[in-house]
């Protein structure tokens, strides 16, 4: 599945994306998770590869991926369960530099796409520095999907918008992920600035914590990403049957808005 004439599709369609992220590895049953929030609505899932050193992340992903970890996770337990997954909606995988050149460029490329991924986030990857990474995923037909921070320049944003592929992930805060009481001015404004450079979907990530927020953030994007407040469950002992149930408190707002 392509992700995103997936996303295009949805937005032809009147209707705000929800993609929802799950630290792999995070727990035993943690695939039963993807299937409740895809059962649930989401029109994609990010499933991160749980690194030692999240340097994007707050401290809830934090703790999952540490969990994770503790349980013996590796990049390549995550993408064997990745593979396993049988859900219909784009899938994407969510990590750091370390562990793409730990596998290897090509190899990483053919590991995904063999499991089925459509597109994956490399947090710290800088634009300047993506093309080798950005080739070898556009080889194999997997969208490599780039961040735009509120500080960023014009210049530079134009860039992004016209590099990134599947969506452009707008930064809705500065700062590391996690809930936030509220969305800060930034979110609607750094939506505005990408869609001004580009069509091509653009997504709200970092703070979205509650249905309320997912409403606001989605009146200037094309969707919204939530992670830290869905493994706040998880990790607060909630399993598929919770989480399918937050997220379908996001997908029914998301509807409901005008």
């Amino acid at each position: 599945m392509r992700l995103e004439s997936h996303l295009r599709g949805r937005r032809e369609a009147g209707a705000k994306a929800l993609v929802a992220y799950v630290t792999g590895g995070l727990s035993a049953d943690w695939s039963d998770v993807v299937r409740a929030i895809v059962a649930a609505g989401a029109d994609a899932v990010e499933v991160g590869i749980p690194f030692s050193d999240p340097i994007m992340d707050g401290p809830t992903i934090q703790e999952a991926s540490h969990r994770a970890l503790a349980r013996g996770t590796t990049p390549i337990s995550v993408i064997d369960e990745i593979a396993r997954l049988d859900v219909d909606v784009p899938l994407l995988v969510m990590t750091y530099c370390n562990i793409i050149e730990r596998l290897g460029h090509r190899r990483a490329a053919e590991l995904l796409v063999g499991a089925g991924v459509d597109g994956t986030i490399i947090a710290d990857l800088p634009l300047d520095e993506s093309g080798p990474w950005a080739g070898e995923a556009a080889a194999v037909g997997i969208e490599n999907v780039l961040l735009a921070a509120p500080s960023t320049p014009d210049d530079r944003l134009a860039e992004i918008c016209d590099r990134s592929r599947g969506f452009v992930y707008g930064v809705a805060l500065m700062g590391v992920t996690g809930e936030r009481a509220a969305l800060t001015g930034d979110a609607g404004l750094i939506a505005r600035r990408c869609k001004a450079c580009t069509d091509r979907p653009v997504l709200l990530g970092v703070g979205i914590s509650s249905p309320e927020q997912a409403v606001e953030a989605a009146v200037e994007a094309d969707g919204v990403i939530v992670g830290s407040a869905l493994l706040r469950r998880l990790l607060d002992g909630g399993g598929p049957d919770e989480a399918g149930r937050f997220i379908g408190s996001l997908r029914r707002a998301l509807d409901a808005a005008p």
